[in-house]
């Protein structure tokens, strides 16, 4: 279900948003609205501008913070603003020295890294650097050429160049250096520009020795710089360790003060005879509303409108969803496909019954279901996955249709049917013959959740006061009278009874078919807007001749789509079958465990993920479409820490 919502509009004195901030609203779950976009019909209004001043000191304790280990063992207590300033003051001048020289460490790690990194592609070079370098008649370049460029070069350009290159390494480019002589120095180096040469230059008097040698030489300085480092980190966190409960608590107490603060960002200001005033607006729960609003009532400096008339507010309400326990994990379903608009449906309990019955009748069976229950539970223990919850309440169901059906395990002979058995069953129908029984269940069953979902649309429209989808639509009321004379004279076929006679059935199909093709103007007639039939009437009847008969179509798809819980029934079955078949279980001989095992492991993995999916396309293409639009906005309170006083 959707929690009941309450607009609100808070105002006081411009000085006083902290104390209320701080005493009252950090208590509640509040929505909160941009003020100043939902006022738009007060004069004067202008933002409520004021630089947050625990910022600065909420970025400094969290840097302590991230020093500490296992922070989640720490304990937290209440801790005034005045404690949290010298706090932070003393633990910034201990920590200075060693943070300058940890700093210093940093730079020298990533000077030293960026020397290794220039270095690491002249690896195979087996010349001294600082030689090469100061070469008094020959100049060398060091740099790269892209891959494509380079093998132009070798082919049409090497051989007629005064140069030699010495490639030392490749992946996407070709690094390497060339020797040239001083004379031809800008003829050659614009040859390599043309070549997309990119040089990499390297300081004179600086690397001494080969690249080999000079980079391992880095990577023992490199690490005799990590020691260091570490040690410096690790006296920082010595220093801290004292302070570790304090420092927890003052970012407990900084972020939830920073987040109360910033709540002037939707806050807007008006002047009224000479005060400055604040205004706040939003949404609560009707509970927490009326809870806020008796806590208020004896607060002279506060005051506080719940507003009722939907015409004042220009917002659209936001979805809260408040679900029973069991039903809850299924709630990820419901938001895959969009939260409920505040006005329609919760599906959720829908969703919850309906997913758990069709994954049950078409994944039957007591050992794998009583498998899924265990898994899905612990895991949902262990993990607190929404997704193992669904599994375990799934397989609550497929245990249940597992005793329906007589199968454990895959075995059908440890106990009896208490129903049918899916393979075997068979349903004689009238005008068609035997059809597998399951099947004709399957299409009853989706027939009679069609017509649901088309009684859940009426209540979404009578809600949107929506005269068409109240009543003309293909699933308003006149979609469900063709649809559900439709499954009455189904059901009447199929148990040998006589339909009604020729006429009733005529005008009962007809009428409400007739309806649904000319609910355009029918609509625009009775609420008087504009003309019934725009446009061209000939081109209006082909138009909607052929939508009505894309509306039969979609009938008969929807209806036939339940087939597949049957053949998914049917086909568990016969799976299992075959695994009973390669262990030998069948043939009254010794049976193989293991591949019983295996099997069964196969089948719930692979299967259970096929039925879920298609369980849930189902739920989606065949259910959710007819009803559920899932346009609502997510409730999202402004304030989650409680300020501690």
């Amino acid at each position: 279900m959707i929690e009941k919502m309450k607009f609100l509009s808070i105002t006081g004195p411009k000085a006083d948003i902290d104390r209320v901030v701080n005493e009252y609203l950090s208590k509640y779950e509040i929505h909160l609205e941009n003020a100043l976009t939902q006022l738009t019909q007060v004069q004067h209004l202008s933002p409520y501008i004021q630089i947050n001043p625990y910022r600065e000191l909420l970025a400094k304790v969290n840097e302590f913070a991230g020093m500490l280990e296992n922070p989640q063992e720490i304990p937290v207590r209440d801790i005034s603003l005045e404690e949290i300033q010298p706090l932070v003051q003393s633990l910034d001048e201990k920590l200075s020295k060693i943070n300058k020289k940890c700093e210093e460490l940093k730079e020298q790690k990533a000077a030293i890294q960026e020397d290794m990194k220039k270095l690491s592609p002249f690896l195979p070079l087996p010349e001294d650097v600082d030689k090469l370098i100061h070469y008094r008649f020959v100049q060398v370049r060091f740099g790269r050429i892209p891959m494509e460029y380079y093998g132009k070069f070798k082919e049409y350009v090497y051989d007629n160049l005064d140069t030699m290159f010495f490639p030392c390494h490749q992946d996407d480019y070709v690094w390497g250096l060339y020797f040239v002589l001083w004379t031809k120095m800008e003829q050659v180096d614009a040859v390599f520009s043309s070549m997309h040469f990119e040089r990499i230059y390297l300081k004179k008097d600086y690397y001494h020795g080969t690249p080999q040698k000079i980079y391992s030489e880095y990577e023992a300085h490199l690490e005799n710089l990590n020691r260091e480092y570490e040690k410096c980190q690790a006296k920082m966190r010595k220093l801290l360790e004292g302070d570790a409960s304090l420092i927890l608590s003052a970012q407990t107490a900084l972020n939830a003060l920073s987040t109360n603060f910033d709540v002037r960002k939707v806050a807007a200001c008006v002047k009224e005879h000479q005060e400055t005033f604040y205004i706040l607006c939003g949404w609560m729960t009707q509970k927490d509303a009326s809870a806020f609003m008796k806590e208020i009532e004896n607060d002279t400096k506060l005051f506080c409108i719940i507003e009722d008339d939907k015409n004042k507010i220009s917002s659209t309400p936001p979805t809260k969803l408040k679900n029973p326990k069991i039903f809850k994990p299924f709630e990820m379903y419901v938001k895959m496909y969009g939260l409920p608009d505040y006005h329609e449906i919760d599906p959720t309990i829908f969703v919850a019954l309906t997913y758990s019955f069709i994954f049950g009748a078409m994944f039957g069976d007591v050992g794998q279901g009583l498998f899924l229950v265990i898994g899905g539970f612990l895991l949902y223990k262990i993990k607190h996955m929404n997704l193992a919850a669904i599994i375990g309440i799934a397989g609550i169901f497929s245990t249940f249709f597992g005793f329906m059906f007589g199968s454990v395990f895959g075995f059908e002979d440890v106990i009896d049917a208490v129903w049918l058995r899916p393979v075997e069953s068979m349903t004689l129908v009238p005008g068609l013959g035997n059809m597998n029984t399951v099947f004709v269940v399957a299409i009853v069953f989706g027939m009679f959740l069609i017509l649901t979902t088309m009684i859940f649309h009426i209540i979404n429209a009578v809600r949107s006061k929506d005269l068409e989808n109240t009543w003309f639509d293909q699933n308003a009321v006149c979609g469900l009278v063709f649809y559900g004379m439709l499954t009455a004279s189904a059901l009447l076929f199929l148990t040998g009874h006589a339909l009604p006679a020729a006429v009733v059935l005529g005008v009962m199909f007809g009428v409400p078919l007739l309806l649904i093709m000319f609910k355009e103007p029918i609509t625009r007639i009775l609420t008087k807007k504009g003309p019934a039939i725009e446009g061209s009437k000939a081109m209006f009847l082909v138009q909607s001749f052929f939508e009505l008969f894309e509306i039969m179509l979609s009938f008969l798809s929807n209806t036939l789509s339940f087939v597949r819980i049957g053949a998914f029934a049917v086909s568990h079955a016969a799976m299992m079958g075959v695994v009973l078949m390669l262990a030998g279980a069948e043939d009254g001989g010794s049976i193989n465990w293991l591949i019983i095992i295996l099997g069964n492991l196969f089948v719930c993995a692979m299967e259970g993920l096929i039925v879920g999916i298609q369980v849930l396309r189902l739920e989606y293409y065949e259910m959710f479409s007819r009803f559920y639009k899932g346009s609502g906005k997510e409730f999202q309170p402004f304030f989650k820490n409680t300020v501690t006083k």
